[in-house]
């Protein structure tokens, strides 16, 4: 397993540099410092320890640090820079610790022989088949700098989609949890106070305070157990969304969803168009972009057509034509996709299909936003004022017969 190391070296001009590198050992470290014309000082493994990485995904690299990444390797090797130096600089800029040690481990494997893309194959959490196969498309097509440079506008494309999705889901799920939250306070401690006052006053008391004190009694008595209920549901839920059934519920129901559903629709159709005219522009096969595309596009509903689409095509038909029979896509991605068949020009009608639908989820964004925020603001007074008005019902009616 590679370690981190601190270094102190100094350039060919004399000067004095410091920095971090992984490898998998010291005398590794200075191998690779001499390779690069340094003179080394001083190396130091860093106390792994107190430098550890959290992430709630360990081994996962995060799309940002991909897009990043990918964009700095375009660069390079479309500067002229040779694949090995271009790698070993770029273990040593990248901020993330696990596509540190993938790039060590990758960088490796090139110095042993092995293409960019059977290297990259050899960590498929770090590197998706879309990756690996543009990379060895552009490998085999020699062209492996222009494909790196549409493979990272890709990755930023796709960063800036979730980006836009998350805008639009951040809010009503934070001011879900505030509710939440407002509404166990109140049962814990403010209904409580009442409850001792109307059983001291006595009588019966309206339907709907009763009912509220008895939701009190049992968030008191049971709210350890209600607790543990609620996080046993939430991790049953998480498994049950992880195998193919749940899945394919899951997606069905998102595309279903009031609101949201037309958003999950677009962000669906926007990776479809996009990743497969980045495939298609690249030179992969069709039918492999397809198999690629069902892995990437996000939802098991589109991706369940696009396998019968790929069987279809396989048996010789057009794209457009099975794409056609299934709701899922809307008439004009088929009519385009209709049109760039027939004119040669399939990727040029994806990509401008992927550009109409980032258009319009930045609509779609917008709209949300504005429409949900008096929603939830309503949702959260209509929710704080039925609990008040419960609790004050029995101080009314004393009102009255006082009168």
């Amino acid at each position: 397993m590679p370690e981190n190391f601190s270094y102190k070296v100094r350039d060919a001009g004399g000067a004095l540099l410091t920095g971090e590198i992984s490898a998998d050992s010291k005398e590794l470290v200075l191998a690779r410092l001499r390779e690069r014309g340094y003179v080394p000082l001083e190396v130091k493994q860093k106390n792994a320890g107190l430098k550890r990485e959290f992430s709630f995904r360990p081994g996962r690299v995060k799309p940002k640090d991909m897009a990043v990444f990918f964009r700095q390797f375009a660069t390079m090797i479309n500067s002229g820079l040779p694949l090995l130096r271009a790698l070993a600089i770029l273990e040593d800029q990248t901020e993330s610790s696990v596509l540190t040690k993938v790039l060590v481990e990758v960088r490796l494997d090139v110095e042993k022989g092995s293409s960019l893309s059977q290297a990259m194959a050899r960590h498929p959490k770090t590197f998706s088949k879309l990756l690996v196969a543009m990379t060895r498309a552009g490998e085999t097509g020699g062209a492996l700098d222009s494909v790196l440079l549409r493979l990272a506008d890709n990755l930023e494309r796709e960063v800036a989609l979730r980006q836009k999705v998350k805008s639009a889901l951040t809010y009503p799920v934070a001011v879900f949890g505030l509710v939440v939250i407002i509404l166990v306070a109140m049962l814990m401690f403010v209904v409580p106070t009442f409850k001792s006052l109307y059983d001291d006053l006595g009588g019966t008391l309206p339907m709907p305070t009763q009912v509220l004190i008895a939701m009190s009694n049992i968030m008191k008595k049971y709210f350890l157990v209600v607790f543990l209920l609620l996080i046993g549901a939430y991790i049953g839920y998480r498994r049950w969304k992880t195998t193919e059934g749940g899945r394919r519920a899951v997606d069905r129901f998102k595309l279903k969803v009031p609101i949201f559903g037309v958003l999950f629709h677009k962000t669906a159709m926007a990776r479809f168009s996009r990743t497969l005219g980045v495939l298609s522009r690249s030179g992969v096969p069709i039918l492999q972009a397809m198999d690629i595309v069902q892995d990437t596009v996000g939802n098991e509903v589109v991706a369940d057509a696009l396998r019968d689409v790929q069987n279809s095509v396989k048996e010789g038909e057009s794209l457009a034509k099975p794409l056609g029979r299934h709701d899922v896509f809307p008439p004009m991605v088929v009519q385009m996709l209709a049109v760039g068949e027939e004119t040669g020009a399939l990727d040029t009608m994806l990509t401008k299909i992927a550009e109409f639908y980032d258009e319009e989820i930045s609509a779609s964004v917008d709209a949300l936003t504005s429409l949900i925020e008096p929603v939830l603001v309503g949702a959260v007074g209509g929710t704080v004022g039925a609990i008040v008005i419960s609790l004050y019902l029995p101080l009314f009616r004393i009102i009255e017969i006082i009168k």
